[in-house]
């Protein structure tokens, strides 16, 4: 009986020894955090991922002889927050390296530069519908009541004091206020018919006033007409940070460097998405007249997703951006990565890596 009741012991101690180093082996393995950013991070069926920082990491965890396990997160805010509680060992996602992130988090080598871009529509309409659409708009026609609201003040005034010295030309009631009217949008446009003329001197010096204001109004509004007609036929044109301003409805990504720097220059985003997938489809719906976001992920996305119809991708950039990988505070694990990291962008088979997921030009 002593002798099984020992071997029991010996057992449990055993199967309690084998755990405790079987948890051990798990411990061990490094959690790297991602979040879906084609062409960087992109999921698959079946739960594999593929992309340019899968291809890297998978080289560096193979050159340190590295377990990891992907942990998976829906957005980068969660990401972050996880890697700032130490819930994740390493982000393999390419994060724009700022000064905030550098005080945060160690940081890696960077191995890939991209840069602030802005994407528009490039939905076509017609001419003659845009034409008809803003003929009948609210500032036209606002326009148009404010010019006749002038005419009817003038035409009014002078009708008041010549109708009754001046009955042939400016008849009694509301005739002879119809002359006012006729006598002031043919004064207004320079037409000149003659057929009605003022004779008092109170109706002449209201007819010079009148006059001298037309030039002006009618100058006006010409340009002011006109640019309400043209200015929705317009295509967005943006080559400056002064025409990004400019510019009425904004959409970004959040939590992104595109957010970042519209912060940084004090430009307020209209909307702001969880995905940049997401905000290159509004942007086709025309939610938003323009999205800033990562030029490279932007030109991926719309050539992969076929909206390069509908999506314009301007020529103008804001902000290189380093791209690296981010680890926590003091981790052990950043001098490790660093070095084979660099390696292994230097190899002239990383040209052909960024080839491969057509990143090898960058504007």
């Amino acid at each position: 009986m002593r002798k099984k009741a020992v071997r029991s012991i010996w057992l449990t101690v055993c199967l309690l020894i084998f755990g405790v180093s079987l948890s051990a082996q798990d411990s061990t393995a490094v959690r790297v955090g991602v979040y879906p950013d084609p062409p960087f991070i992109i999921a698959e069926e079946g739960g594999r991922y593929s992309g340019l920082c899968i291809d890297l990491w998978e080289e560096i965890a193979e050159a340190l002889n590295l377990e990891y396990e992907l942990v998976e997160y829906n957005d980068l805010v969660g990401m972050i927050r996880a890697l700032d509680f130490r819930e994740i060992d390493v982000s393999i996602n390419p994060l724009g390296v700022s000064g905030t992130r550098l005080r945060m988090f160690e940081v890696s080598q960077p191995f890939f530069i991209s840069s602030i871009g802005v994407a528009t529509t490039t939905r076509t309409r017609s001419q003659f519908g845009m034409f008809i659409r803003n003929f009948f708009s609210v500032d036209f026609l606002k326009v148009v009541l404010m010019l006749l609201l002038i005419i009817f003040i003038f035409g009014t005034l002078l009708w008041a004091v010549e109708h009754r010295q001046n009955q042939y030309q400016f008849r009694p009631g509301l005739l002879g206020l119809v002359d006012g009217l006729w006598w002031s949008a043919v004064t207004m446009t320079t037409v000149g018919y003659g057929d009605k003329a003022p004779k008092t001197t109170a109706g002449k010096t209201i007819a010079i006033i009148w006059m001298f204001t037309a030039v002006i109004i009618i100058s006006s509004f010409t340009a002011t007409i006109a640019s309400t007609l043209t200015v929705n036929s317009l295509a967005t044109t943006i080559e400056s940070l002064q025409d990004l301003q400019a510019t009425e409805r904004i959409g970004t990504v959040a939590t992104t460097s595109g957010e970042d720097f519209l912060i940084a220059h004090d430009i307020l985003a209209t909307y702001t998405y969880d995905a940049p997938l997401q905000a290159l489809q509004a942007l086709a719906r025309r939610e938003i007249d323009a999205l800033v976001y990562d030029k490279t992920v932007m030109r991926y996305l719309v050539n992969s997703h076929q909206l390069d119809g509908k999506i314009h991708l301007l020529p103008v950039t804001f902000n290189k951006q380093y791209r690296s990988f981010l680890l926590p505070k003091g981790s052990p694990l950043h001098q490790q990565v660093n070095p084979v990291l660099v390696s292994r962008i230097n190899r002239v088979s990383w040209q052909e890596v960024l080839r491969r997921y057509n990143l090898d030009e960058e504007d």
